[in-house]
Order: structure tokens, then sequence, then C-alpha cells
């Protein structure tokens, strides 16, 4: 696999980071706020060298006194550095109760920042891998070759879909996840030249209604054209683009559904 797991902090963490100064006025720092969407940011001297953080929960709770970040600050900051495995970050998260954590260098200049989110995102992108090799290992021992797998921003118009229906509440489930970086890459089976997406209808379906022109996807190269199973059944149900899968209104997908039955019992 061209693209290895990634499994340390420095391959998830925000890197263009939005710094303070401690003399940076309270309402500044809202206006940041509002503006950003982030709600907190790490406080810096005029070394650039971290001194605290500030969080919206900051500015709510404690005393403005001279209107300034440095009163409101939290000083005492858990900070890492950028080669901490994602395994020991978050466990540091989790015993210290705080959302996000500042990257730093052996200067305390900051790198980066990493938060929950982030995660998050790590556990998904490592999930997926178990899932894609499996089936790359059925499609080798199905055909007798020897697949290449890649990972790789397609575009949209090369992708054929081979599912004909999404569930309108699972596509909203996507697009929020693409909205925050989320979204675990589709899986894609590359056979001549044409690009049949296996796993990924509803982050697929989702990313066209964003207007988004690639999806990020697990690619496996069988090396040679073969005409897959999928494309028969894709072809006989008249799919060729995204605009021919029917989004379900009335029904919930089975996950949604189970969830919902099992919060509904609880009441």
């Amino acid at each position: 696999m061209s693209d290895e797991i990634k499994s340390f902090v420095k391959d998830y963490m925000t890197k263009n980071v939005i710094t303070v100064r401690e003399d940076t006025p309270n309402e500044e720092i809202i206006k940041t706020m509002k503006k950003t969407k982030h709600d907190g940011y790490p406080v810096v001297d005029e070394n650039n060298q971290i001194v605290g953080i500030v969080t919206a929960f900051d500015l709510l709770l404690k005393e403005w006194g001279n209107g300034k970040i440095e009163d409101v600050m939290s000083k005492e900051v858990r900070v890492i550095k950028e080669d901490m495995s994602i395994n020991d970050a978050s466990r540091v998260m989790f015993r210290h109760g705080v959302s996000r954590l500042p990257v730093v260098d052996n200067d305390r200049h900051v790198k980066g920042i990493i938060t929950n989110t982030d995660m998050v995102r790590s556990h998904i992108e490592r999930s997926t891998p178990t899932k894609v090799n499996a089936f790359k290992t059925s499609m080798e021992q199905l055909y007798d070759i020897k697949t290449l797998l890649t990972r790789e921003q397609v575009p949209v118009e090369k992708l054929t879909p081979t599912q004909d229906r999404v569930y309108a509440d699972e596509l909203q489930g996507r697009v929020y996840e693409l909205k925050r970086g989320l979204a675990e890459p589709a899986i894609v089976v590359k056979t001549g030249e044409r690009y049949i997406l296996v796993d990924g209808h509803h982050r697929a379906v989702a990313s066209t209604q964003l207007g988004l022109d690639k999806i990020d996807s697990y690619v496996i190269d069988l090396q040679r054209n073969i005409k897959l199973g999928l494309e028969r059944t894709a072809e006989r149900q008249g799919l060729e683009k995204f605009s021919d899968i029917k989004i379900i209104e009335e029904d919930q997908h089975p996950l949604i559904a189970l969830t919902e039955t099992i919060k509904s019992s609880k009441n």
C-alpha cells in the first residue's frame, strides 16, 4: 500500500494554527472565534513560545479584569510533541479532560494543534484499511491476480456507481462528516481505465451535493481490464452516474432506524 496507515500526531494535527498574544483584547478574540468558527487558541509571548491557551469557556466563565487575554487564559496548558502516537495523545486528552492539545517543538514554539475531532478522524481512517485489504485479497483470489493499492483523490466524473439507492438521513450524516473532514475514504476498483465505486455511495452522493469534484478513495488497481459482476449489475439497473441513484426519503437507513428504536425503548 503506497499510503501507509498514519498513527502520529503530526499526521492529523492542524498545522496553520491561529495564535494570540497575552495583551490581545477579549473582544478581538470573540470576533476571531466568530470568523474562524474555532473556540480556542494557543497564547504565545513575544518569542512565539506558548504561555497558555484561551477558550470560549474562559471568556464566558472568568472575570475579564482589564479586558485582555492574560486575565482569562489558562496558564497551565498541556502540550505534546508531533512525534507522539495518536493513541498516546488520545490517552493524554482523556486523562486530563481536555478537547485540544497544542503541539510544540523543543523550544515550545507552536507547531500545530490537535483536537478530539482529529482523534475521531484518525480512528476512522485506521479502521478502513482492514475492510480494504479484505476486499483486495478477495479480488486477487477470485481473479488469480496481483493488485495495486493506492490512496487517491478520484474525480467524481470518473466514478461508476454500483448501488441504486441511498438513504436521505444517512446522506445528511455524510454531508456533516465531509464538512468536518471526518468522512472515511471510499473504496474504488480500477479495472482497465474504469473506476468502479464499491463502497462509499452515501459519501459520493454527499460530495456531489456539496459541489466537490474529487473523492478521497482507496483504489484497488486490478492492472488489467476485467469486467466485474458489479459492473454488469449496475448496467442492468441503468447506473452510469450519481444522478441515477435514487434518494430514499420515506425509509430510514437500517442503522439509523435501529438507533432510534433503542432510544425510544428507554423512554
